[in-house]
Order: C-alpha cells, then sequence, then structure tokens
C-alpha cells in the first residue's frame, strides 16, 4: 500500500488508478470494514488523526478531483463524508523520498513521463498536506 505524499498529479495512469484503489482500502481499514492492513504503516498518518475518516475521505476526494480532471469515471460514491477540514503534515524529507521512489517507478513504467517530471526539484504535495522541515517519516520503509 502507497498513499503518496505527492500530489496525485504526478502519478502516471496506473499509478493514479492504483493509488485510487489503495486509498478505499485504507477508507475501508479505518471504518474497521476489513481485518487486514490494520497496522500497515502508511495508515499511522490517518489513524493517528483525531478525524482519521475524515482525513481519508478528503484524501480520496482530491484523488477523484485528479481522476475527473483526467475523464477517469471514478466513484465519488465510494468515498464517506468528511465531518471536518483536515490538514495533516509530511515532513520534507518524507516529500523527498516518495519523489526519487516515483521517479524510479516512472523510469521503468513510464520513461516520457519520468523526463517530463525530472526538471521539477520540490514537487507539489497532496492538497491535503502541509510541509514541514524534517526526514523522512519513521513509519516508512526504506
Amino acid at each position: 500500500m502507497r498513499l503518496w505524499s505527492l500530489h496525485p498529479k504526478y502519478l502516471d495512469p496506473q499509478g493514479l488508478v492504483a493509488l485510487w484503489r489503495e486509498a478505499l482500502l485504507a477508507q475501508a481499514v479505518l471504518r474497521g470494514d476489513t481485518r487486514g492492513y490494520r497496522n500497515h504503516p502508511q495508515l499511522h498518518r490517518f489513524s493517528d488523526h483525531a478525524t482519521p475518516l475524515s482525513a481519508i475521505s478528503l484524501y480520496l476526494k482530491n484523488v477523484h478531483l485528479e481522476a475527473v480532471a483526467r475523464g477517469y469515471a471514478f466513484d465519488v460514491s465510494k468515498i464517506g463524508p468528511a465531518q471536518e477540514l483536515v490538514s495533516l503534515t509530511v515532513t520534507a524529507g518524507q516529500m523527498e523520498y516518495e519523489w526519487k521512489h516515483l521517479l524510479a517507478k516512472l523510469k521503468v513504467r513510464n520513461p516520457a513521463l519520468c523526463q517530463k517530471w525530472q526538471v521539477i526539484e520540490r514537487p507539489e504535495a497532496h492538497p491535503i498536506f502541509r510541509v514541514c522541515p524534517g526526514e523522512v517519516a519513521s513509519w516508512e520503509r526504506q
């Protein structure tokens, strides 16, 4: 499971579809609808929040917005309601780690897109995240 801190606009089609499916799975886990993945490190940033379901809902809504902008037909009805606006933090170190990880994936899967994004030094975060100083997150599997 990879719940990117990066803005979903940087993902290739396969990456965006995978993110949608994995974020829906994360939502199910946070709701208690599934027994698997309950301790997955990628969920900590959501489960540690005061309103984890609102956080994952807002995360999914932004993924959905990117999908709609690309003409995809992701089912918005699968996103649970957000009870409040949520802002999460992500460290600059985590963003850098994820950016390198994404570029490595794109180099193999979509070289043209990789080349397009390589000129970006500081990619945008997913809209739910605010970037703050710091190293790679402790929950990240390196």
